[in-house]
């Protein structure tokens, strides 16, 4: 069993007299650099001269400079900007104004792992990675509770990493409900294949195959929709509560055994197969390779997908039925700019 930490095994003053520099202040930003501003801890954050945040930062009541000001100010850098900027920030913006006896730290270890980022021997490298979205980080902090965290410590210059780093995951809340004890290697490749298999890439796949069988059936689209995609979140808050065993407690005695006897028949023992395939390709560095590359090339693959699944048919026909559904808050999709997209769901 991986060791949980609390409140209790991290001294919060060990953060309150550093200087720290939040990159970003996009959805884990906000949040980090408030939670730690109340939490008692010297917070500045470090966003470009052109950047829109800049004037939300500094109504929140916090001081903004350059990522490079920041960082060359501070003795704790926190990296929140998007994985694909990394190291260009920290080449040109944090790398010189890194001195011996610093911690540098992020918020997922794909910049790390994939040496996309090699910091000098001479500092203290750390991961505190919230298992939720800022703004959820920022408002449980703010109802006295936390959310629970993964941290790492990537390499101990000064002998007292693992100390800091506690304290950092006390001060933004995550010691109240808990944090486990990862490696930046275990992290970045667990997230990633949650991401591709399950959370993201598996989950809308399977929505999207089951919309497009009910409709090439001949069935409405929009009882396709409500079926495959609106009714998801029902089934995932009844196993966010209480697992897969609470979920068919809830549900009909037919649903149940549907579960049973047709779930495997669909996510069998191909989809295993193809899972462990994109695990290697995780683990061996080709997904990281392909992703750094396209990005490297502007992205032409990947706004092209993106663009084509925004076309689909059950983007329309949802779009038009939560229009109907006001309760929900229904939004359109907008990127947003860069440093503003949140990294990871959480």
């Amino acid at each position: 069993m991986a060791r949980i930490y609390y409140d209790a095994d991290a001294n919060l003053e060990l953060i309150q007299q550093k200087k720290i520099a939040v990159i970003g202040y996009g959805s884990q930003g906000h949040a980090h650099a408030l939670n730690m501003r109340d939490s008692g801890c010297n917070v500045v954050v470090g966003l470009p001269k052109h950047s829109n945040s800049r004037a939300k930062v500094e109504a929140d009541g916090l001081r903004v400079l350059t990522p490079a000001q920041a960082a060359e100010q501070a003795d704790v850098i926190m990296l929140l900007i998007p994985d694909q900027h990394h190291r260009m920030v920290y080449e040109h913006e944090i790398k010189p104004g890194l001195a011996a006896g610093k911690m540098l730290m992020t918020a997922h270890g794909f910049s790390l792992h994939y040496a996309q980022i090699v910091p000098p021997a001479n500092i203290d490298v750390a991961m505190v990675a919230p298992k939720s979205p800022g703004h959820m980080l920022r408002r449980l902090y703010v109802e006295g509770v936390g959310v629970p965290s993964l941290w790492a410590v990537h390499q101990d210059a000064t002998g007292n990493a693992e100390a800091l780093t506690l304290a950092y995951a006390r001060a933004i809340g995550s010691t109240r409900a808990g944090v486990l004890r990862t490696t930046i290697g275990e992290e970045t490749e667990t997230d990633l294949f949650g991401e591709q298999a399950v959370l993201c890439g598996g989950l809308t796949s399977l929505i999207r195959n089951g919309f497009e069988t009910l409709v090439e059936a001949g069935y409405q689209p929009e009882l396709a929709y409500f079926e495959c995609m609106h009714e998801v979140k029902l089934i995932v808050d009844l196993m966010y509560q209480g697992g897969m065993s609470y979920m068919r407690y809830s549900v009909s005695d037919t649903a149940e055994y549907g579960d049973y006897v047709s779930g495997p028949r669909v996510i069998d023992e191909h989809a295993r197969a193809e899972m462990r395939k994109v695990l290697s390709e995780i683990q061996d560095g080709t997904f990281a390779t392909r992703w750094i590359t396209e990005n490297q090339a502007g992205r032409p693959s990947f706004l092209a997908m993106r663009r084509k699944e925004s076309q689909h048919q059950i983007e329309q026909v949802g779009r038009e039925l939560r229009a109907m559904m006001p309760w929900l808050h229904p939004v359109t999709q907008q990127p947003g700019a860069p440093e503003e997209k949140a990294e990871t769901p959480r």
